[in-house]
């Protein structure tokens, strides 16, 4: 079984990855970390590398040519990646989503400790991370449809839908293993 994330910035979607994986003792893979180590390598925060990513697709067809590879010759993971769903289309589609305003509330939570995040030179707000998610929503979205022809923000490309906007991390894992079970 192969269980792909996808999903809106901040909506919890790495920890629900993280805690499905040990759950089920799978290997997880987490595409936005390998962009990020991408982008620090380059010199950039992830919202420069993916404005880059605009005019150079080498930024994405490498992490998505390891996707579908993973795809092709492994079973039983966990994937955490915008174009995982349809790069891997057997894998079982989970998108997450949270309020923009939450999202960002928990990122900017999160990036007042060290962390690996590389978000953006000025997430110094909550209003500066809502910024930068759409800012990086905008990037991500204009990549997918004009590389690959898919908009993966639309709800409909998923299997499974989770709203996390007013649920613990504890109550979202629980929606989310009571889907997976009935698969």
């Amino acid at each position: 079984m192969i269980i792909s994330f996808t999903g809106d910035p901040g909506s919890g979607k790495s920890t629900l990855g993280k805690m499905l994986a040990e759950k089920l003792h799978f290997e997880r893979y987490y595409i936005g970390q390998i962009r990020r180590d991408m982008a620090k390598k380059k010199g950039m925060t992830l919202a420069q590398y993916n404005e880059y990513g605009e005019k150079n697709p080498e930024t994405d067809k490498e992490v998505d040519d390891y996707q579908k590879n993973l795809g092709e010759t492994d079973d039983d993971f966990i994937i955490e990646g915008r174009t995982s769903w349809f790069l891997i289309p057997q894998s079982i589609k989970i998108y997450v989503s949270v309020d923009p305003k939450e999202g960002a509330r928990r990122i900017f939570s999160e990036i007042q400790h060290e962390n690996e995040r590389n978000e953006g030179t000025k997430a110094v707000s909550i209003d500066d991370v809502i910024a930068l998610n759409e800012q990086r929503k905008k990037s991500d979205d204009f990549r997918y449809k004009k590389y690959y022809g898919k908009d993966c923000f639309d709800h409909d490309n998923f299997d499974f839908v989770l709203d996390t906007t007013n649920l613990t991390i504890e109550e979202a894992f629980d929606k989310l293993c009571t889907f997976i079970s009935l698969r």
